[in-house]
């Protein structure tokens, strides 16, 4: 069933549940997230051009990796470190992506037969290696072992044919690094080895372009998300495209946040100006550097994190005035500069009594249209406004092909609606809602068309206390 936006202008023709939402200047609005963040990542290990979701860092670690010269550790744990529910990675390529292998001999003491060829589940230069010897216990069993480097991974104890060595590697639950094939039967017996490399292998990530970028945006439409970061790239054309995404989705129903930020080396003002030009309520664009344990991000990297701070909070939370796992910032803002940023919609952190925070939660949209609220120029209440959009976007199965379109059947869509609403001020987080048809529009409606509306008063948080002191 469809949902989406509408306009007067441009009704939708398939049936579906469709909102728009027109701000008075006096309502403020926020909302919560289910907390889902997607990221392209560069990897040496998993699958790859396809989605793949982790909730921790040791599943990140098993599916991707931890090679922190690639993003897909580097910045999943970032994002991961910001407490999000759910990450949602997929693993770029470049279309010369290829698996490491090796043959494995027979004993023939004239010309040795080649057996078995041993493959890495997924394209990668990862410096695998494997030993093969026979069981110090029982002669019969060969023990293949492989290593990372010189960490040793895994024993393989196998016996019987040659098919039956490749099948018992194969099937083995705990192997999560290598598959096996039967090239010939040869002699039956596996030769001794000892750290021989699979080799030939390629990460795929070397010649990864802004249209593979544009393709696993396009995967990611399948998938439900509130959030989108890119891994680090600072690359304005490419985040212009973000942006173009990202307002896709929206016309499609799907509201998404975008994280954005500058590259490294990149100037306060030129960052200003870059947020000045996305004016976007779903667009945040971080303008500094953090720095965790030793290591400095640049502002697109610490956009990661970010990413899952922001996401992780419910809704009730901000990330104004919110302490950072980083231990220092770059650049070291002025009070003139901080303001100069938040005027822009740049998000900016700052290191207080050893403490780095985020000064507010602002997001990029700062030139307001006719229906726009200045509430919409922050993160808090721009997710409000997304989870009422998806929340009663939800309900559409409840009530579309179910229930008459005439005054009852309306009345059990405004009573549930409601309901919902009324939740949310018992939550303190909206006070004095109505929900009501909207005569307006209800009066040329066609035959199949309800038209309803809702308005609320939005509960802030405080982020400004001014105090008066009087001495006698």
């Amino acid at each position: 069933m469809a949902k989406g936006t509408w306009s007067e202008t441009d009704k939708p023709s398939v049936p579906g549940f469709y909102n728009r939402f027109m701000w008075a200047a006096e309502n403020r609005l926020n909302q919560g997230t289910t907390g889902v963040v997607a990221m392209p990542v560069k990897a040496d290990w998993g699958p790859v051009k396809q989605v793949t979701s982790v909730t921790g860092i040791p599943e990140l670690i098993s599916k991707f990796g931890s090679n922190m010269d690639l993003t897909a550790y580097k910045l999943g744990r970032l994002v991961l470190l910001g407490e999000p529910k759910e990450l949602l990675l997929y693993r770029l390529a470049d279309g010369n992506e290829k698996v490491a292998s090796l043959t494995l001999k027979d004993t023939t003491a004239t010309t040795p037969v080649d057996v078995i060829k041993l493959e890495t589940l997924y394209p990668t230069d990862r410096k695998f290696n494997v030993s093969i010897k026979p069981d110090i216990v029982n002669s019969s069993v060969v023990v293949i072992t492989l290593y990372e480097g010189t960490e040793q991974l895994y024993q393989f104890k196998v016996q019987g044919s040659i098919a039956d060595i490749v099948d018992k590697i194969n099937s083995n639950s705990n192997n999560v690094w290598l598959k096996a094939s039967k090239i010939a039967d040869g002699n039956g017996n596996l030769a001794n080895i000892v750290n021989q490399p699979l080799a030939g292998g390629n990460n795929g990530v070397s010649a990864i372009t802004n249209q593979h970028y544009i393709d696993a945006m396009t995967t990611f439409e399948g998938y439900k998300k509130d959030a989108f970061t890119l891994d680090g790239v600072g690359d304005t054309s490419l985040q212009m495209s973000v942006q173009s995404w990202i307002d896709k989705n929206k016309l499609n129903g799907s509201d998404v946040l975008a994280y954005l930020g500058a590259a490294s080396n990149s100037q306060i003002d030129d960052i200003n100006s870059q947020s000045k030009t996305f004016n976007d309520e779903a667009v945040i664009n971080v303008g500094v550097s953090g720095i965790y344990e030793g290591i400095k991000y640049s502002p697109a990297e610490t956009a990661c994190y970010f990413a899952g701070l922001a996401t992780g909070k419910n809704i009730k939370e901000s990330t104004c005035n919110e302490k950072t796992i980083f231990e220092d910032v770059e650049p070291k803002l002025s009070k003139d500069e901080i303001n100069a940023c938040l005027a822009a919609g740049t998000l900016i952190l700052v290191n207080e009594d050893q403490s780095v925070l985020v000064v507010d939660d602002v997001n990029t949209l700062k030139t307001y249209s006719s229906e726009q609220s200045e509430a919409l120029g922050y993160i808090r209440a721009v997710k409000f406004l997304y989870a009422v959009d998806e929340d009663t976007s939800i309900k559409r199965s409840d009530f579309i092909g179910k229930v008459d379109n005439d005054n009852a059947g309306q009345k059990v869509v405004i009573s549930a609606f409601k309901k919902y609403f009324e939740t949310l001020e018992d939550n303190g987080i909206i006070n004095n809602p109505v929900v009501t048809i909207d005569s307006d529009l209800q009066a040329n409606a066609k035959s199949d068309e309800f038209y309803w509306k809702w308005n609320a008063n939005y509960v802030n948080i405080m982020k400004k206390i001014f105090g008066t002191g009087h001495v006698q």
